[in-house]
């Protein structure tokens, strides 16, 4: 019997969500399962987004609740969402089908309504996992599916160069204008390619969005930066307007140190760049899909002590831990700095087999396997 999953991704840009989906699609196929993803009207990068993952992926663009249900098989299927449903539409397609979601996202002060009708929730580690069971939610599944580092090109490969830091909102007019100026006069904003400089490199690979708290964390950290200016901090990756200008503010105590170098297609030239790769604030955060990356890719990570950066850094191998600056003003952080610019070597990740073993895609496939076992 031909073996169908209709995923639910109705997101307008690529993110972590959108990467998550991409694997997922992948570890599907190998467990026998073809693909119909439901995508909004407007994400139309996802072809291309998907190309090379598994041949015959099926998308449909949907718009609203009565055109998700429309798009959805007559007989019952298995749909696995990762843009939760509405508490009104999810248990009208429960009813129907058999509907799962991947959590990508923790729960704590959070209200799930939608979730509640859900057959299985499955989280993407133990610290959504925990939020989710916290928010009294009964039908999440025990063993969370954490992640694999795929470090496919976005898009086509292309030098590491400047570009724009910010994700235009097409609706506000602000936006419009001010990504129409930036297009039509490249020289004001500065193309430049990039050059690693002198000193230990730290790197963020990421999204700026809200969720990472990057703004917060270097209200902190940058007058810390500013202390060791043989350090450097470079920025890959791209956000809201505001996001983006309240992270410029809080790093202006760091001057030069600090550099932007917008979204770019192909992490995976980046990561060997850097001595180390650097995350947000933990709370709000899933995962940290982008320092598993670095870690696969042989490049360590510095992360606060807090989940879910406890089950993605093995400390003292893969990477370092470091005490959340908003308890200790930034004394770990400092200390840390200090040791790690006196090092002639830096950590190896490759070297924690066991703890990259587990997200490895053979790992992924087999705990999505039993993930669809419960449901199936």
């Amino acid at each position: 019997m031909d073996r169908i999953c209709y995923q639910v991704n109705l997101q307008p840009t690529i993110g972590g969500g959108e990467i998550y989906a991409r694997f997922f699609t992948q570890a599907l196929s190998r467990l026998g399962w073809r693909t119909v993803i439901l995508v909004a009207r407007d994400a139309p990068f996802w072809p291309g987004f998907m190309s090379g993952v598994k041949e015959g992926v099926e998308f449909r663009a949907v718009f609203d609740d009565a055109s998700l249900q429309a798009a959805l098989p007559a007989d019952p299927g298995l749909i696995v969402t990762h843009t939760v449903l509405s508490a009104e539409v999810s248990p009208v397609i429960a009813a129907r089908h058999r509907l799962t979601g991947i959590a990508h996202m923790p729960l704590y002060d959070r209200k799930p309504r939608g979730l509640v009708a859900y057959r299985k929730v499955f989280a993407v580690s133990e610290h959504v996992r925990a939020s989710a069971i916290a928010c009294g939610l009964g039908n999440v599944h025990p063993e969370p599916l954490l992640g694999v580092a795929d470090l496919a090109p976005r898009a086509a490969t292309a030098p590491i160069r400047t570009e724009s830091p910010y994700d235009w909102d097409k609706r506000k007019f602000r936006d419009r204008l001010l990504g129409w100026m930036q297009s039509r006069a490249p020289l004001m904003f500065g193309r430049h390619d990039f050059v690693r400089q002198p000193g230990l490199t730290l790197g963020i690979v990421s999204r700026l969005t809200p969720i990472k708290q990057f703004p917060a964390m270097f209200e902190i950290l940058a007058p810390v930066l500013a202390r060791f200016p043989n350090v450097r901090l470079e920025i890959f990756g791209s956000g809201g307007y505001a996001s983006v200008r309240d992270l410029k503010r809080a790093l202006a105590p760091a001057g030069q140190q600090a550099r932007f170098w917008g979204q770019q297609t192909d992490v995976a030239g980046i990561y060997p760049q850097l001595d180390y790769v650097l995350s947000g604030l933990p709370e709000k955060e899933a995962l940290g899909l982008n320092l598993i990356e670095a870690q696969v890719s042989g490049t360590p990570v510095l992360a606060v002590r807090a989940a879910p950066f406890t089950e993605t850094v093995q400390d003292g191998v893969s990477g370092h831990l470091f005490e959340d600056p908003r308890k200790d003003g930034g004394a770990g952080f400092e200390a840390l700095l200090k040791r790690l610019t006196g090092e002639k070597q830096h950590l190896d990740p490759r070297q924690a087999v066991a703890h990259l073993e587990k997200f490895s895609m053979d790992a992924f496939c087999a705990r999505v396997g039993r993930a669809l076992d419960a449901v199936v």
